[in-house]
């Protein structure tokens, strides 16, 4: 449980930001990430339940109870994911800012 040990994909870090703001099924998720991603990630049901198989396995998912009479499987972020999904935000954001400052701040290697 916890941090994770490498980056994560983006199915992962778009299944936990999309957790952040509360409670949600995985055809809600997968909507979302669309939206998110503006149509750039497309999460498929195979990997979405796959995915949130292995994160529950991690601690950092779980299932929230249902209305009898609904079927989908709600889940919800737990402390431990939504730590993974700051760090990982964090790691993100470190990682854009070495780029903008390269990209954009005119350093060229010399040679």
């Amino acid at each position: 449980m916890g941090r994770p040990t490498e980056p994560l994909t983006e199915s992962y870090f778009y299944i936990l930001l999309c957790l952040y703001r509360g409670p949600n099924h995985g055809y809600g998720i997968m909507r979302q990430t669309l939206e998110l991603s503006e149509g750039h990630v497309r999460i498929g049901s195979g990997t979405m339940y796959g995915a949130t198989s292995n994160m529950m396995k991690k601690g950092w998912i779980e299932e929230c109870p249902t209305p009898d009479a609904d079927r989908r499987r709600l889940y919800t972020l737990t402390d431990a994911g939504r730590q993974v999904l700051l760090d990982e935000a964090a790691r993100l954001k470190h990682l854009a800012a070495a780029a903008e400052s390269v990209i954009e701040g005119g350093e060229k290697n010399e040679e």
